[in-house]
């Protein structure tokens, strides 16, 4: 058995969950749709099995077995476009092969006692968890199955997240001269997209520069925003002083602000790139993302209802001069102290 195969507590947690039948906790691992979600945790046999069809042995592995069943719900945990590649019988015996293999591994690996590292307790336990909360799904309704009321109230009481405001996008030239960029403003007014471009080539400073196969009229873009009261309109690149100057600017497409906007210990010569209008989408563009968020909005309300009831049966404490001493890797000691306890954590000792 090959050791590098069998040295990952990671690894053998792997193994394990194939064998358990669930999947670890991992962003992107599982792309079923939440309608195929709600199917599998519903507890029906996987693949429209019988009980009797299901508890078939496919294959014996020492004392442990594999079932139809359990081929089937293997099946069942993939997304809809791995399914497809095990259409012929080839391939399905592949991956009963694969299974074999998972069960031999699993077996040797609890023979090496690697299911004891902390790695593998770290790992099985984020495993159990998954388990844990696909209980908690079942009887969660598919998105089909929320009630139009239901839907509709959410429409309603949502409406501002379903409003999108007018956005523009910004193209600006910087200038560290005020009256350099004063001198070159009315040239710019006049410009048409490819010599505004240029400008920004000629005169930008610090200079900027065109990347190849990059339109000469991008080379001064910053990127989309929306008005500065628009809490999701901000952009990394557009400072708020020119966010705030885009809205200042009047007239269509490719109209250049009247006056240089100073803004970072630069001033600015600002144009209206693009602009789209405000938009609001109506309960038939916006029921089908609302069917999938209620569905997610109840599953999330019963892992906190299941964590809450937890609390109570388990006392939790926790030791917050402790968890205060915690250094992030990379962080000055001061900031992970407060990044990890709050306002109200105790400082690190002089000593540490």
């Amino acid at each position: 058995m090959p050791q590098s195969i069998l040295s990952s507590g990671r690894a053998l947690a792997w193994l394990l969950a194939g064998v358990l039948g669930v999947t670890l906790g991992c962003g992107g691992c599982d792309k079923r749709t939440l309608e195929e979600r709600a199917r599998v945790d519903a507890g029906d046999n996987p693949g429209g099995l019988t009980t009797e069809q299901a508890a078939k042995v496919l294959a014996k592995v020492g004392d442990k077995t594999i079932t139809l069943g359990d081929f089937a719900a293997s099946l069942d945990r993939m997304n809809e476009f791995d399914r497809m590649r095990y259409q012929s019988p080839e391939k399905r015996r592949e991956l009963l092969n694969e299974m074999i293999d998972l069960e031999l591994l699993a077996i040797e690996a609890k023979k090496r006692g690697l299911d004891r590292t902390p790695e593998s307790e770290e790992a099985m336990r984020q495993i159990l968890r998954d388990a844990m909360l696909a209980e908690t799904r079942k009887g969660v309704p598919t998105p089909a199955e929320i009630p139009p009321a239901e839907v509709r109230a959410y429409y309603d009481a949502h409406r501002d997240d379903f409003r999108e405001p007018e956005r523009r996008r910004v193209t600006a030239i910087p200038f560290k001269d005020k009256k350099e960029a004063e001198k070159v403003l009315p040239e710019a007014k006049k410009a048409s997209a490819m010599e505004w471009g240029r400008l920004a080539l000629k005169h930008a400073d610090p200079p900027l520069k065109q990347l190849p196969g990059q339109p000469v009229e991008t080379v001064a873009d910053l990127g989309i925003v929306g008005p500065p009261a628009d809490a999701k309109g901000d952009h990394p690149r557009v400072p708020p002083e020119l966010r705030a100057a885009i809205f200042e600017v009047q007239g269509d497409v490719g109209s250049v602000l009247d006056h240089v906007v100073a803004s970072g210990g630069k001033h600015w010569i600002v144009r209206l790139a693009g602009k789209s209008p405000p938009h609001e989408r109506s309960f038939a563009e916006a029921e089908r993302s609302i069917r999938g968020i209620l569905v997610q909005e109840k599953m999330e309300a019963r892992a906190k209802e299941l964590a809450e009831s937890l609390k109570k049966r388990f006392p939790v404490s926790i030791d917050d001069a402790a968890l205060a001493q915690v250094k992030v890797p990379g962080a000055p000691a001061s900031a992970s102290a407060s990044t990890v306890t709050g306002a109200h954590a105790p400082p690190p000792s002089s000593g540490r």
